[in-house]
């Protein structure tokens, strides 16, 4: 069984890595660091020319994932940006205040996305969700082909029975991309669920290299992180391996 991996990234640096490191696919974000936001256009622009699939994570802002008006507004027109640079597809999400799944919220994006032919991905909203089990048929429902998931838990390593139980339910009827914390220590066990998919940052931390004025001015954080190319290819080979 072919294993993908899914590298989501912040910059033309991290898209040239996660390619030329043997990525499947790249998640295409901004602030990494809460996250992921909506990139740029310009940034969306250059990652559409990338020999490998290209989703976009369609998130207005940091913090939780319910929206007003204005802001689904906002992802309705990203979804179409999407579509419009020539990307395979989106990544969204949005909750209740309770914490479910904002069904018709979701709808109505899953309606736009599909409109365009866009792959699409339920992102961790669905970690926040009272009932994983039962968001899980809720996003079966509205069409989505596959979820990313910790299994309701900061790092996916810390939810392994929560995300085999999730694999089992999914079955053939969606995809169960794993994330958080994935890295060559972790892959094994999460690759133990029965996980077709697994979606990481492969980042390394570069403390000190920073300008001391630029850091001075508050411009640049003491330590920066970007993706490692060397951390794509192990990961990549790993998954080659255990499909072998």
């Amino acid at each position: 069984m072919r294993r993908l991996l899914e590298v989501c990234v912040e910059d033309t640096h991290g898209i040239a890595a996660a390619v030329n490191g043997g990525a499947d696919r790249i998640e295409l974000c901004a602030a990494l660091d809460v996250g992921g936001l909506t990139p740029p256009p310009s940034l969306i622009r250059a990652a559409a020319v990338a020999p490998i699939a290209v989703h976009l994570l369609v998130r207005p802002r940091a913090g939780d994932f319910v929206y007003d008006a204005g802001e689904r507004g906002l992802v309705e027109d990203d979804i179409r940006a999407a579509a419009d640079a020539g990307l395979a597809g989106v990544v969204i999400g949005a909750n209740k205040r309770d914490g479910t799944l904002d069904l018709d919220c979701l709808a109505r994006w899953v309606d736009v996305a599909r409109g365009h032919a866009l792959s699409l991905t339920l992102h961790r909203a669905f970690d926040l969700t009272p009932d994983p089990l039962a968001a899980l048929e809720q996003a079966v429902a509205l069409g989505f082909d596959r979820i990313l998931t910790s299994g309701g838990a900061p790092r996916a390593a810390d939810a392994i029975d929560t995300l085999t139980s999730l694999v089992v339910a999914a079955v053939d009827r969606i995809t169960l991309l794993v994330g958080s914390g994935v890295s060559p220590t972790t892959l094994p066990a999460l690759l133990a669920t029965g996980a077709r998919e697994v979606h990481a940052s492969c980042r390394v931390a570069r403390t000190g290299t920073a300008d001391a004025t630029l850091r001075r001015f508050g411009f640049v954080a003491e330590t920066s992180y970007a993706t490692d190319q060397a951390t794509v290819a192990r990961l990549a080979a790993m998954l080659r391996d255990e499909a072998a």
